[in-house]
């Protein structure tokens, strides 16, 4: 009897080494940014990295999971409310409230899955969006907190963040920065893990992984509760920056959910590269063409237009999928640890 070939699985490739060098030294440049950037590059890289990170974070949960919401703005306004109330109402320092909302959000999200998860297709993504409206009703209502017209962070609280602006945005810099890399590892040792062979099944046919004995709604609870936890904190950072916060700009669908989408569509949906490249396209649109008003918009509109047409896996999917690409190590290879295990193939009629 012949036995089994000996195989080990690799994830890495030639193109991801020289991506992930080419990721590290990025990285070291950027974090050296307010020694070479000005405060509107830095503000700038801010708003980057934000959309980065909130583009990746929906990737996972549409891309892999098959969740499409367009009510993430819920957990953008929830992070900044909680940004707010914890400094404001209970006295926490600010910086130590990031990794407080992280928690509190993903505790919220678990009973607002156990109602949404009940909604399959078109219904769940409306059910995201109602359940978005639901929290900037009952924001608008907090008048500790302003109530509809919104509050501005106190300048005492501002001040324990950092003495001086300048020093200030550099805080803020730094932790945005170290944000994205968070939720970037994380995702990526998700996909490594089992949950993301899970998660590569249930995209590509979720009846298929349920007969193949994956438990479906635990794995997609999971994402959930990352997703939630990771784009609230993110939610925190950017009204942190902003010092500033009203029902309507922290559950703006526009502002949270609508581009972060066009960035994922755009860069290629289901693929972690995606969201990078998405991001790229969207700012140079935005700084090229911010002040021309409507057409801006148009501007968009025909660029989504266009790439869904030409190149429905988006602009990474159309590379990588020409010259076999992958900034990230995540797919799996076999690789034949003695290649003389391997029976040579029949030839036919014999």
């Amino acid at each position: 009897m012949m036995s089994a070939p000996a195989v080990r699985i690799e994830h890495a490739t030639r193109a991801s080494r020289v991506g992930l060098v080419l990721f590290a030294v990025t990285f070291v440049v950027l974090v050296a940014a307010p020694y070479w950037g000005g405060r509107q590059h830095l503000r700038l890289l801010v708003d980057i990295y934000c959309f980065v990170a909130l583009a990746s974070l929906w990737n996972l949960l549409a891309g892999y999971a098959g969740l499409v919401s367009v009510g993430q703005q819920a957990y953008v306004g929830l992070g900044a409310y909680l940004l707010f109330g914890l400094t404001i109402v209970f006295g926490v320092p600010a910086l130590w409230t990031i990794p407080l909302i992280g928690l509190l959000a993903a505790l919220v999200s678990i009973p607002v899955a156990a109602l949404i998860f009940r909604l399959r297709g078109h219904y769940f993504a409306i059910g995201t969006w109602v359940v978005a409206e639901v929290f900037r009703l009952v924001a608008s209502q907090l008048s500790i907190l302003g109530g509809g017209s919104g509050i501005s962070l106190p300048v005492g609280i501002v001040l324990e963040i950092a003495p001086s602006r300048q020093l200030r945005e550099f805080v803020i810099y730094w932790l945005a920065l170290a944000l994205l890399l968070l939720i970037l590892l994380l995702i990526v040792w998700l996909l490594r893990s089992r949950y993301g062979l899970a998660l590569t099944a249930i995209r590509d046919n979720e009846l298929a992984a349920r007969s193949n004995g994956i438990d479906v709604g635990r794995v997609k609870l999971v994402v959930y509760v990352l997703t939630a936890a990771g784009t609230a904190m993110v939610g925190a950072l950017i009204f942190l920056q902003k010092l500033r916060i009203s029902p309507d700009t922290a559950f703006s669908v526009n502002d949270w959910t609508a581009i972060v989408i066009f960035i994922t569509v755009i860069g290629g949906i289901g693929r972690l590269e995606g969201p990078l490249i998405g991001t790229i396209v969207f700012f140079v649109l935005r700084e090229m063409l911010a002040d021309y008003g409507a057409f801006y918009l148009l501007t968009l509109g025909f660029v989504a237009i266009a790439v869904m047409l030409k190149a429905p896996q988006g602009i990474w999917g159309l590379i990588a999928g020409r010259f076999g690409w992958q900034l990230f190590p995540l797919e799996r290879r076999v690789v034949y640890l003695n290649k003389t295990d391997i029976a040579p193939p029949s030839r036919p009629g014999t």
